[in-house]
């Protein structure tokens, strides 16, 4: 009864100036994990080796002093102070430095399995598939118990609450979960009854993620037929299964939003495009119109157009009227001139000049005293009658 009863407060402040005492700064080395930062600029992270782990924080006036980017799985070495947090009544580390100092053997085998599978080409641009436009149906593989799936159910019902999603349940860690992931993943590939698939969980150590990084989940993940998107953890996290991915997502959210369509934005679009139309139809009206005028102006009243063929009639048929009188009279001139040749050949109009024919007795003109003998009867054709008569004498030239 004579020992002091001490409160809680006390009990911790006394055991943290004994730490601190008892550890003044010292180098403790281990593996990052839990890596966080808080938006006042603190450090939150663990450090642990294969045996224990221990909470550390590192505050900003410190963190700012660093040149290079800690990250998940890291070795590192901390300079820092043993003492307890008494609001939590919690052991930790305040990390005054920190220095490189190799990598965890998780981080290690993750870099292993990313170099063999990249060699092999699991992880090439050209592999990657795009991501439908319009999906009929989204597939959400994830832990029914995960906040998650929370998520991304809500970011899909306010982005387009009218398309389906349909949710494939796996463990996201723990002994086993690696293959039930992939065996998910060829099963809902095999039941095509979705256009894309989300992967995701939330955020969490690098243990917590490590059935991401196992090797039978990428190549599931490129087996797939249908394109996945992966949003595993944080933005700085990433797993072998963002690289595998057709898409990676930073986080479930983004992963959900890539995914779909905002039906605003198609909403958006269908009006666009009804203002599109209409326009265009506007202007094919009014071209149809001005081309109506143009038809109109060329369009005659069929009586019109009958007088007009009328009056052509009557041109033609008085140019066709003038034509044959104007051909008769050149036909008469070329008969005159022809009649006048005709004349100008006859023969009894030689004989109307006084000339003659003579004629052997067979009929055939003399033209040579010689053809005939004397005494032989000629025949002698005139202008007006003829002659007939016997030869009594023949002279030659």
């Amino acid at each position: 009864m004579d020992n002091p009863v001490l409160s809680v407060t006390e009990l911790l402040r006394s055991v943290r100036d004994t730490l601190e005492r008892r550890f003044p700064l010292l180098w403790v080395r281990g593996e990052l994990s839990n890596l966080s930062r808080a938006p006042s600029g603190h450090w939150y992270f663990t450090l642990k080796d294969g045996g224990a782990q221990v909470d550390c924080v590192m505050f900003r006036s410190r963190a700012a002093t660093l040149d290079w980017e800690p990250r998940e799985g890291m070795q590192v070495e901390a300079r820092a102070l043993v003492t307890l947090y008494e609001p939590r009544g919690r052991f930790q580390l305040t990390v005054e430095g920190l220095r490189r100092g190799g990598m965890g053997p998780l981080f290690e085998r993750f870099l292993r399995l990313k170099e063999k599978l990249g060699a092999e080409g699991l992880f090439d641009a050209d592999l990657k598939r795009g991501l439908p436009e319009h999906p009929r149906a989204i597939g959400v593989l994830t832990s029914r118990a995960a906040a998650a799936l929370r998520d991304v159910l809500t970011t899909l019902a306010r982005r387009n609450p009218a398309i389906p999603v349909i949710v494939y349940p796996i463990p996201v860690q723990g002994a086993g979960a690696a293959e039930r992931i992939a065996a998910m993943l060829k099963r809902a590939g095999a039941r095509a009854e979705c256009d894309v698939l989300l992967l995701v969980r939330g955020g969490g150590s690098i243990e917590d993620l490590w059935e991401f990084n196992e090797e039978a989940v990428a190549r599931a993940i490129r087996a797939c037929p249908i394109p996945v998107v992966v949003g595993v953890g944080h933005e700085t996290d990433f797993t072998i299964a963002d690289f595998a991915a057709d898409y990676r997502a930073p986080t479930p959210t983004a992963a959900a939003e890539i995914a779909s369509p905002a039906s605003a934005a198609l909403l958006a679009r269908v009006a666009e495009c009804a203002r599109c139309v209409s326009r265009e139809m506007r202007r094919r009206l009014a071209y149809a119109a001005q081309s109506a005028d143009g038809w109109s102006r060329r369009l005659v009243h069929p009586a019109e157009r009958l007088r007009s063929h009328q009056d052509q009639v009557r041109q033609l048929s008085a140019r066709l009227g003038f034509a044959f009188l104007q051909r008769l009279k050149d036909c008469a001139a070329a008969l005159a001139g022809l009649q006048g040749s005709l004349r100008s050949l006859d023969p009894t109009a030689v004989l109307e000049r006084g000339y003659s024919i003579t004629m052997d007795a067979r009929g055939d003109v003399l033209r040579d005293a010689a053809r005939v003998r004397e005494g032989e009867t000629v025949r002698t054709r005139l202008a007006r009658g003829s002659l007939e008569s016997e030869v009594k004498k023949r002279e030659n030239p």
